[in-house]
Order: C-alpha cells, then sequence, then structure tokens
C-alpha cells in the first residue's frame, strides 16, 4: 500500500485536497470515486521530514519561526479551534518553504489520527526537545492552550537575551577588528614605505624602530605562512568545538573565567528558572520535569552536574541541598527554591523569579561591556601610539639636527 497525495474535485466542482492510501492510482481513483471525488493529479507521498538542504544542513526551524507559530497556535487554541484546523491555517501562513513541508507533514499525520506530540515527535531534529516534551505534556493534562501561551513567552524572552548578548559583544569585536586591521595596514604598507625614506637618508634605525622594523620583516616575509597557521589554527579550533569533549571544555570555561561566569550563570539561572516553573504549572512530576528542563540549560558542564543532583534528589534529597551542594545556581535562586518548597508554590515562585534573573544578566552584561570597551581603546591606543613614535621618530630627530 502506498501513501498518495492528490486533488480532486466533488460534484459542485470544488476541489478537493488530501492523502489516502492505496495500492496504485488507478485504486486511489476508484477509491475516491466512491465518495464523489474525482481525481485531478495524485503522486506518492512521504511523511518523512523533508530535506534540510536549504537549512545549510542544520535541519532545524529557525527560532523566530517557531515563537511565531506557538503565539499563533495559542491565540487560536484559546479561542476554541480544532487542533487541526489550527494547523490548516498555520501551514498556509507566511513561513519558509522548508517550515510549511514540515506543517504540511504534521497536518496529514493529525488529520490520520495521530497526536499532536506524536506528529512532532517525528521530527525530532527539526524542532527542541523542550518544545516537544510541553506539547505531550499540554496534551496529557488538557492545558495545551496555556502550554503554547507559556512556550510563546518563553521563546520570545529567550530570543530576546540572545539579542541582548549579541549587541552587548558587537562593538568589543568591532574594535578588535578595527585593531587588527590597523596593525596589519602598519606592518604591510606604512613602516616598509617610511624605512625605504629613511634608508635613502642613510639613517640607522635603533631601538624601538629597529624592533618595529623588525617585527614588519618578520610579518612581510613570513606573511603567507602565517595567514596559512591561522587558517589551519581556525580549523582545527572549529573542528575541536565540534566534538562533545570541545563543546563540554568550552561550556566549561564559560562558567569559570573571572569576566564572563556570573553572566553565564544568570542566563542559566533564567533559563531554568522559566523552563522548570512552566513545567511544573503544566502538572509535571518533579522528577520528570528535572529530565526535561535539563535539556535546555545550554551548558554540559552545568547540565553534567545538575543532572548528578537530580540523582539526589531522586532519592529523597530536597531541591534546596541538592543545588546548593552543586554550586548550580547563585545563593538568591537557591534561597528562592528554598521558600517555594516550604510554601508548596515552586512553580508560582520559579515563574516570578525568571525576570529577575533577566535582568541580572542585562545588568551583567552591561557592566562587563562597560569595562571592555575602555580596555579595548586603550590597548588599541597604545598599539597605534607606540607605531606612530616608533615610525616618526627618526623623522623628527633628523628635522631637529637640520633645526627645522
Amino acid at each position: 500500500m502506498q501513501k498518495f497525495k492528490y486533488v480532486a474535485v466533488n460534484l459542485q466542482k470544488q476541489k478537493i485536497k488530501g492523502t489516502f492510501i492505496a495500492k496504485d492510482e488507478k485504486d486511489l481513483a476508484s477509491e475516491l470515486a466512491k465518495q464523489s471525488l474525482y481525481v485531478i493529479s495524485c503522486s506518492p507521498y512521504s511523511d518523512k521530514t523533508p530535506s534540510a538542504f536549504f537549512t545549510m544542513g542544520t535541519g532545524k526551524v529557525k527560532l523566530s519561526e517557531l515563537t511565531t507559530f506557538c503565539r499563533q497556535f495559542s491565540i487560536m487554541q484559546n479561542t476554541h479551534i480544532p487542533i487541526l484546523d489550527c494547523l490548516d491555517l498555520l501551514k498556509n501562513q507566511n513561513f519558509t518553504p522548508y517550515f510549511k513541508k514540515i506543517l504540511q507533514v504534521i497536518y496529514d499525520d493529525v488529520k490520520g489520527g495521530m497526536l499532536l506530540s506524536e506528529a512532532l515527535n517525528k521530527h525530532a531534529k527539526v524542532f527542541p526537545d523542550f518544545f516537544r516534551s510541553m506539547v505531550y505534556v499540554g496534551e496529557m493534562s488538557g492545558k495545551l492552550d496555556i502550554v503554547f501561551t507559556s512556550l510563546a513567552d518563553y521563546y520570545e524572552k529567550d530570543s530576546a537575551l540572545k539579542k541582548k548578548i549579541k549587541g552587548a559583544l558587537a562593538y568589543p569585536l568591532m574594535l578588535l577588528g578595527l585593531t587588527v586591521g590597523i596593525l596589519v595596514l602598519m606592518f604591510a604598507m606604512v613602516v616598509p614605505t617610511f624605512r625605504e625614506s629613511l634608508a635613502s637618508l642613510n639613517v640607522e634605525p635603533e631601538g624601538l624602530t629597529k624592533a618595529i622594523y623588525d617585527i614588519s620583516d618578520f610579518f612581510n616575509e613570513n606573511g603567507q605562512m602565517l595567514l596559512l597557521g591561522i587558517m589551519l589554527f581556525g580549523i582545527t579550533l572549529f573542528l575541536i568545538l565540534r566534538t562533545e569533549k570541545g563543546k563540554y571544555a568550552l561550556d566549561y570555561l564559560k562558567v569559570k573565567l573571572p569576566l564572563i561566569k556570573t553572566v553565564n550563570q544568570n542566563i542559566v539561572t533564567a533559563r531554568f528558572a522559566r523552563g522548570f516553573g512552566l513545567l511544573l504549572s503544566s502538572g509535571m512530576d518533579i522528577n520528570d520535569a528535572m529530565d526535561t528542563v535539563e535539556i535546555v540549560l545550554g551548558n554540559r558542564y552545568i547540565r553534567k552536574r545538575f543532572h548528578e543532583a537530580a540523582e539526589n534528589i531522586r532519592h529523597g534529597m530536597s531541591l534546596t541541598v541538592a543545588f546548593d551542594s552543586y554550586k548550580l545556581f547563585p545563593p538568591m535562586m537557591i534561597q528562592m527554591i528554598e521558600i517555594g518548597e516550604k510554601t508548596a508554590s515552586l512553580d508560582e515562585v520559579l515563574t516570578r523569579s525568571c525576570n529577575f534573573f533577566d535582568g541580572q544578566v542585562e545588568t551583567k552584561l552591561n557592566a562587563l561591556v562597560s569595562k571592555i570597551q575602555p580596555t579595548m581603546l586603550l590597548i588599541m591606543g597604545a598599539i597605534v601610539g607606540t607605531l606612530f613614535v616608533a615610525v616618526y621618530s627618526p623623522m623628527l630627530n633628523i628635522m631637529n639636527r637640520l633645526g627645522v
């Protein structure tokens, strides 16, 4: 038996689109004719995940699209539109062709009798684990509308947080690039030009000037080898960071390096508070919620320690003691968890606290940038000033001798 996608017309000459399982095209036409549908066109249909070629091989849906999908789905669910009708409307929205194909497959599967969570699980590489787990919780608890509203809020805030991080780092990275560009320009063009001028005047370079000339010679003579070495180093580093050990090492550094550890700890804490509070408020058991929220922490080193803490909680340890012993979160978060456990309102406490830690991330980022920017400007000024002195001091000496 083969699944076919067809376009047919009914007795009122209205076009009907759908899928149908039949032996072949003749059998399809025969079966549909019994329903007073007459086939115009048909083709074999696969309900597998479409090719990820146009997503650069990632196979992932953009976070912005997923956020829009959640928000629109939640609005329709709140107005009591059936799930199948929601999907029918959403698959025709202004999404990318790849996401539209995914939604078409999901629509056909749900129309064929699958639960929405089952249809999503067929595309595990497309949708985040946290998203799929939450949809399952929503279906089991009968709170799918609330879950989709919460998911839309979650992804919107997570996306806003990522934009803040990128925006905060943009200026320091631009200054770094500008500094490197100035160095390359000076050593490749400016220094050799002044050296030729001095040579024609029979002036012997000394001290700092000679050191700068030597560095310039080294870069010009070994420029290709240096460029090749930098490229090889970059490729090697990229390949290492693609491995699990490399990713783990990078995540370890993120929470251990003095300048950035506080920012990263607050990012992880905000994600935990929002995700865990959302899971608990949707009716999920604490142990299951611990397994699910582990996915959204975004740091492998913390995830490993979080997993160890979760094992202790399964054996009877309280959340407060387990998290405090592994130093996973700031003291403020531990105190709030303790209050939530004592008052049996952990989900509410966590949901309210995530906004505080979002604010902490922004505060710490601004503080970090306020330290980095003047430091980068000082470094750039020192480099440019040193090069200026080294290049122009011989010329100034000549002018002083000539009494100019």
